[in-house]
């Protein structure tokens, strides 16, 4: 029986392993407090005992928290059982018993706490500190045949009330790298590698109420839905697992944070599905800075593009997301060092029912059936010190319908690779991807003067749309060198590139193109830690930006400094600049937009996390020359733990910014665009709060709430007159008072002062207000089973933008119509 109690019998036959080496803060050192373990087998489960001393019982953190919530004082068993020295599996177990388990790759640089494996574990609090056991089934790791199987192993203890961590195996912190660094495990003889299978069927219940819409036959206050399925892991080999799902649940259980796009830009949003977010880390591919991923699982069941043709007095039902019929995964990775990831997905026709006048129905066809193919291989060599990988994607759409604006196909690859030598100090990396597109005229057309792109805009040479074209090929990639180790001081540098036909947005994330970035990086540490601090960093960065016409767009210069003092507590300061700044986007396929040089600077602070209550502070301040642009961020947080079962968090956000040259829209007057500014004060305001109150390791009532509200306020309008211009004056020229006039809520400009309006524009003031709330109750009834409660309420609207944000968020809280979702969901997994 696991039930944290390391005193029996069957313990006694191995010995024990400790002296374990300080990590933090000061590497190197004995720790406050010893930790030993012992590793027993049997034909079927891996068993490990912990022994955490600690000579002041009573202050062990021993903090209740949902499943993967790493709270309190806890130790980690990392087992990089593939021994390709850069993936490892953790398990984690608290002073609580509570377990935790994540994948790690890239070294120990990315950790993927998404998987969710079937294993036992338990903890006891007693005299001399805190003991676990854990129990893991062999089914649950991967490894090849071999009559003794080595594995790298490291073990981490975390005394959460010092904030300090020790290892058993000893890694210096000039050492670069984290699993490839871990000791070895030898001793497991004649052990048989266990296919895992795995079956796991769940029902979901859910209702919904919401506001009734007169007239509306598809919105008449309430709706009930019942949905069943089937997800399955299945062994193909030790190594190699094949998840499959039928008629999936995609739901999520919390929404999707509230946000306004000013820039014209899409939000990336996070995966939130779990049959997406389960083993991710194996089908990334990022191509640069920032989100650009040449996967982005979102848009799988995704909104569906096109909305049904209504006639008066007619109404829709149109699906929130695209039907996903099935989809499957192939993923591991061999004992040589090669690792696979094949995810192919089908999504349904979709259609809307149309309710006409004579009380007939119709329906339409809003997304056609789409196939998602994605496949990714990385292989190591080199003693593990370099990988070569590629990964290739393909969108193939069955276009029946008026869709004629979407790619028929969609295609991209890549290759990736890195190389490590001098003990893993000094590295290579990098990688080159290409996409292509196929499709109609105009939807190739509808490609080019995207946002993303814009090839329409004037002035700039190396692009023009061509009407005529039926696909577009790209590419992009990422070059980068740098010394990760090293006592003092690291660096890196390199170059990242899209050129203007890059499209990635069927299956992955592209934000934008026509670009050529360099960047330079230098940290100098201190690691060492004295009567000060525990350890501190200065960083500097440089980069600079042009587009595929040679045209410098951007210089950029800033200066940091962290530094965590000896009481735990943290501190950031900064300063940056920004000069020769153009924006080929910023007029929406308007001419390259000079942006005025602009300086920030940024501060928080951050208690010690270890105390039960902490809390954190941000600000940031930008302005520009000519005071074209000027924003201030507030941001303050804390984290309560009055009890060992309760965790209370609050964060807050307010932002203010003033921006004379806000884009609002292009019109015509004789023959010449007119790029439309305003000058707009916008205010946004976001608070969340979170709970959670755990009644035991496996058993939790959690709740999560977001108002947050977005107010823009415009004055002073003008238009574009020489866009490249040094100075903001001679840039625009503002309309007078002869010029411009409001009526019933659309602007008329009279631009020549005939007494004729010569265009007009709509009032582009705003007051998006949204409430997000969600209250979920979980159960973990036997490992890898559980039972979900949940109700969410949400509301969204628009208030009036002399509103206050104070006075229009209680509105919305507090007055506004609501939509309520309760929802069951019951899960059983069958293991063998």
């Amino acid at each position: 029986m696991i039930d944290g109690d390391i005193t029996d019998d069957a313990w006694d036959v191995v010995e024990w392993s400790s002296d374990f080496t300080e990590k933090d803060p000061d590497e190197g050192t004995p720790p406050t407090y010893q930790t030993k373990f012992k590793i027993m087998y049997d034909k079927k489960f891996l068993y490990v005992a912990i022994r955490a001393y600690d000579a002041e019982p009573d202050k062990i953190e021993s903090r209740l928290s949902r499943r993967d919530g790493f709270a309190g004082d806890r130790v980690n068993i990392i087992i990089d059982s593939y021994h390709d020295k850069r993936t490892a599996f953790v398990f984690t177990t608290t002073a609580a018993g509570v377990k935790g388990e994540e994948l790690t790759s890239q070294n120990g640089q990315n950790w993927d706490d998404s998987w969710n494996p079937v294993w036992y574990t338990d903890a006891k609090v007693d005299d001399e500190g805190w003991t676990a056991e854990m129990k893991i089934p062999f089914t649950q790791l991967r490894f090849g045949k071999a009559k003794e199987q080595i594995w790298g192993l490291n073990v981490n203890r975390t005394l959460f009330r010092k904030q300090e961590r020790s290892l058993w195996q000893r890694i210096p912190n000039n050492q670069a790298g984290f699993i490839s660094e871990a000791g070895e495990l030898h001793g497991l003889i004649d052990l048989n590698p266990q296919k895992q299978f795995e079956v796991q069927p769940f029902t979901v219940t859910q209702y919904d109420k919401y506001p009734a819409e007169t007239g509306n036959p598809f919105r008449d206050g309430s709706d009930f839905t019942a949905n069943a399925g089937l997800d399955a892991k299945i062994g193909i080999t030790n190594d190699l697992t094949l998840d499959l799902t039928v008629n999936p649940d995609f739901g999520q259980v919390e929404a999707d944070p509230g946000a306004i796009a000013l820039d014209g830009f899409q939000i990336f949003f996070r995966e939130q599905r779990p049959f997406f977010v389960e083993n991710s880390n194996i089908f990334d591919f990022r191509i640069g800075n920032g989100r650009d991923n040449l996967f982005y699982s979102r848009r799988i069941g995704r909104n569906p593009h096109n909305s049904p043709s209504l006639n008066p007095g007619e109404y829709a039902n149109v699906p929130q997301n695209t039907t996903i019929l099935s989809a499957a995964k192939f993923s591991g990775k061999t004992r040589n060092g090669l690792s696979v990831g094949v995810l192919e997905s089908l999504t349904a026709n979709e259609y809307a029912t149309v309710r006409q006048v004579n009380g007939e129905e119709r329906r339409e066809i809003v997304e056609p059936m789409s196939n998602f193919f994605v496949a990714r291989v990385q292989q190591d060599f080199n003693e593990r010190n370099s990988f070569i990988g590629g990964i290739f994607t393909a969108t193939n759409r069955f276009l029946h319908g008026n869709f004629n604006a979407l790619h028929k196909a969609a295609y991209s690859s890549g290759i990736d690779y890195q190389h490590n030598w001098k003990n893993r100090e000094y590295y290579i990396e990098g990688n080159m991807i290409f996409s292509h597109v196929m499709g109609s005229k105009e939807a190739i057309e509808k490609t080019q003067r995207s946002i993303t792109r814009l090839f329409q805009r004037p002035g700039a040479s190396h692009v023009e749309v061509d009407p005529n074209r039926t696909s577009l090929t790209g590419t992009g990639g990422r070059f980068e060198f740098g010394r990760a180790g090293g006592q003092k001081l690291r660096y890196n540098t390199g170059v990242i590139w899209r050129s203007p036909e890059l499209e990635l947005n069927d299956v992955g994330f592209l934000r934008n193109t026509d670009q050529v970035l360099q960047f330079v990086n230098v940290d100098y540490l201190w690691l060492v830690p004295n009567e000060t601090f525990r350890n501190m960093s200065v960083n500097f960065e440089e980069s600079s930006e042009y587009d595929f016409g040679g045209n410098l767009n951007r210089l950029r210069f800033e200066l940091a400094s962290n530094v965590n003092w000896i009481n735990n507590e943290r501190t950031r300061v900064g300063i940056g600049a920004n000069f020769s700044r153009f924006n080929n986007f910023f007029l929406r396929g308007g001419p390259r937009w000079r942006s005025a040089n602009s300086r920030y600077i940024f501060v928080s602070f951050n208690s010690d996390n270890g105390k039960k209550f902490s809390y954190n502070t941000r600000y940031t301040n930008a302005h520009s020359d000519e005071d074209v642009f000027a924003r201030n961020r507030f941001n303050i947080g804390f984290n309560y733990q009055p009890f060992d079962a309760f965790n209370v968090s609050l964060n807050m956000e307010l932002e203010k910014t003033k921006d004379r040259s806000q884009y609002v829209r292009t019109r015509t007057f004789s023959s010449d665009n007119r790029y439309v500014l305003g000058t707009m004060k916008n205010d946004e305001l976001s608070t969340t709060l979170r709970f959670t109150y755990s009644i035991n390791p496996n058993m939790s009532i959690q709740f999560y709430g977001q108002p947050f509200i977005s107010r823009g306020r415009f004055s002073d309008f003008k238009y574009v007159n020489i866009a490249a211009a040094r100075r903001f004056s001679d840039r625009v020229n503002f309309y007078s008072p002869n010029q411009i006039s409001l009526q019933n809520g659309e602007y008329l400009i009279d631009e020549d002062i005939d007494g004729n309006v010569d265009y007009s524009f709509g009032n582009p003031d705003f007051n998006f207000v949204q409430l997000q709330t969600n209250l979920v109750a979980r159960w973990e009834y036997i490992p890898g089973s559980e039972l979900f409660l949940v109700w969410a309420r949400g509301s969204v609207g628009n208030a009036n933008a002399g509103d206050g944000l104070i006075d229009s968020i209680t509105d919305q809280v507090f007055n506004a119509p609501a939509n309520d979702t309760f929802l069951i969901k019951l899960t059983y997994r069958f293991v063998r």
